[in-house]
């Protein structure tokens, strides 16, 4: 197997990383809307909401433009995690600090988010752990929970909704252990095999 050239390996400086870090910088902004609203279901708990859909939306767009121009780099697939869990974590983070979401809720998933993305960060010298199919599954489940729980449907639909947010809620729980679980078992394989 050759190494392959300077020449085509391409470069961390490209549009589809910029997007990334553009994700990670809006966090701070929809995490202090939805802070500053908290929990009136205002219009920055709506501007909250919709910063986040399109943040999280972001997601699928730089990863597409870095396949289809051939622009994936090692720093792309180590920051790419990152910023969903920027922006996941600190949604479900203050909506615990406004009181909709359960406190043990948010540790399960912070754990696990922040024990793999340490993990990733150790072993980036050794190998890059690409997120795998769960690990993406699991991102579109709390994406989609987590927009639900900040759009304040409840108040223009009714409290039938909160149903649906806890089914949502759980199912992206649920699949970010599972998740977990399936990334430890790969990186145990991948060292037997190494």
């Amino acid at each position: 197997m050759t190494t392959p050239t300077p020449a085509t390996v391409p470069s961390n400086w490209n549009l589809p990383n910029a997007i990334t870090v553009f994700r990670i910088l809006l966090a701070p902004l929809f995490i202090w809307w939805v802070l500053a609203d908290g929990g009136a279901d205002g219009p920055l708990r709506w501007w909250a909401a919709g910063l986040f859909i399109f943040a999280i939306a972001t997601d699928g767009i730089d990863g597409a433009i870095a396949r289809r121009t051939g622009q994936v780099t090692d720093l792309g697939k180590l920051l790419d995690p990152i910023a969903d869990k920027v922006l996941t974590g600190g949604a479900l983070v203050a909506l615990s600090i406004i009181g909709e979401l359960p406190v043990w809720v948010t540790v399960i998933v912070l754990v696990r988010e922040i024990g793999i993305t340490v993990h990733r960060m150790i072993v980036v010298s050794d190998h890059v752990v690409a997120a795998a199919w769960m690990g993406k599954l699991k991102t579109v489940a709390q994406a989609v929970a987590i927009s639900l729980a900040l759009l304040p449907f409840p108040m223009l639909l009714g409290d039938w909704v909160n149903v649906v947010n806890i089914i949502t809620m759980t199912i992206a729980v649920v699949l970010t252990i599972a998740s977990g679980i399936d990334y430890v078992i790969t990186e145990i394989r991948g060292r037997a095999r190494r």
